[in-house]
């Protein structure tokens, strides 16, 4: 998509219904590198920690990958974290991921897409194989059903009504803040 293209999605149902709910952490290892290796266990670890300690919602998969395995190139292990914790890990893996590196992509139906143009990392990137990915599927991925985080979060959603009147209450909040752009007016 050229710049010409672009417009970004204002419509706040289709914002709403297209919300992502669920990422993956990848936090990425020189498997021959004892130190590297040692560091992102002592990482998985102190989230475990955080996780039972109530810090946050995070679910290292139960295997750590010592060779690369499908798009990742390196050692790696994944993380899930629902949009409800997602900036509460992110603070915290930007603070004490040390010289690791952490990609940071979407769960939707469109995996390849996920892992390429939604992508976001921490530390130096890899290049990943995307062909090892679907194009899309039917399903969405959910992860952990049984938690009701993410996209099986039971908590209802704010109606349309309430978001605009969330909108509208914080516009005029901003409105003596010299600093904050305006809203365009329609």
């Amino acid at each position: 998509m050229s710049f010409e293209q672009f417009h970004p999605a204002t419509d706040l149902k289709e914002v709403i219904d297209t919300e992502i709910k669920e990422w993956h952490f990848h936090i990425y290892f020189h498997q021959k590198n004892a130190a590297e290796h040692h560091a992102a266990l002592e990482l998985r670890d102190a989230v475990l920690r955080l996780r039972r300690d109530g810090a946050f919602i995070a679910v290292p998969l139960f295997r750590v990958n010592t060779d690369p395995i499908g798009p990742h190139p390196v050692g790696s292990y994944e993380i899930w974290v629902p949009s409800e914790s997602f900036a509460s890990v992110f603070s915290y893996l930007c603070m004490n991921r040390g010289e690791l590196s952490i990609l940071i992509h979407p769960l939707t139906r469109e995996e390849r897409k996920d892992h390429d143009i939604r992508r976001a990392w921490l530390g130096q990137p890899y290049p990943l194989d995307l062909t090892k990915l679907p194009i899309s599927s039917e399903e969405l991925p959910l992860q952990y059903p049984s938690l009701k985080f993410g996209y099986s979060s039971t908590e209802p959603d704010y109606t349309l009504d309430e978001r605009h009147q969330i909108g509208a209450n914080l516009e005029r909040r901003l409105k003596n803040e010299k600093e904050a752009a305006r809203a365009p007016v329609d």
